[in-house]
């Protein structure tokens, strides 16, 4: 008896601990791999407001640049439905995602199918996480970056945070080489509890967070 006293005492201070120093940006550890290289990230604050990871080449000058050629956001990895999310949610989520991210972007460029000497090359997607706690399982880790947290300790019947994680480049496509680089994790709404069905409102507002800020995105506001 004691010792299942001393269980629930020590879980609870770890997930207060937990919940206390969450972070609101991706982790080390939490990258997919999408992105060749993660080094020079550095933690900003975006137009609309939300804390995200991001490079930009010193030497980058947008007016240098006419057009975008659009590479359609995909999963990364190839994503297995579950009965929590299900692959008509999984569909959902990613036509909404490139519908407004193609659109914001061609806001700020027009967008071509064949690159030009002045060209930028988009490639995003929505990726996976390896986000693991041993022991107390305060997370439960849903394929291509749907990630659910438990917030509640009662057994059974625990309310959900949801994210979206999101990575994304825009490439010189005379050099092949980033531009700019955006690791991004977004907060979608809770769910009642991990039998509750995630659907496209779970997640749309992170979507439509990450449209704004690529259209309203200035260079000359990045973090130093």
């Amino acid at each position: 008896m004691r010792t299942k006293t001393l269980f629930k005492v020590a879980a609870l201070s770890g997930l207060l601990m937990l919940t206390g120093c969450a972070s609101k940006v991706a982790e080390p550890n939490q990258y997919s791999g999408f992105l060749k290289d993660y080094s020079g990230l550095q933690q900003t604050t975006s137009a609309s407001g939300k804390p995200t990871l991001r490079w930009v080449d010193p030497a980058y000058d947008e007016s240098k640049y006419d057009s975008i050629i659009w590479t359609p956001i995909t999963y990364y990895p190839t994503p297995k439905p579950t009965t929590q999310v299900g692959q008509r949610t999984l569909d959902d989520i990613l036509a909404y995602t490139n519908t407004k991210m193609k659109t914001a972007i061609g806001q700020r460029k027009p967008i071509v199918t064949t690159p030009g000497p002045h060209s930028l090359i988009f490639r995003g997607a929505i990726t996976g996480v390896s986000s693991q706690k041993e022991g107390l399982q305060f997370y439960e880790v849903v394929p291509v970056a749907l990630v659910i947290a438990g917030t509640q300790m009662a057994s059974g019947h625990r309310t959900m945070d949801t994210h979206l994680f999101f990575e994304g480049e825009l490439i010189d496509a005379q050099t092949n080489k980033p531009v700019i680089k955006v690791v991004r994790m977004g907060e979608g709404k809770e769910l009642n509890n991990e039998k509750s069905p995630m659907t496209l409102a779970t997640l749309k507002q992170v979507v439509d967070d990450m449209a704004t800020d690529a259209t309203m995105f200035d260079v000359h506001k990045t973090a130093k």
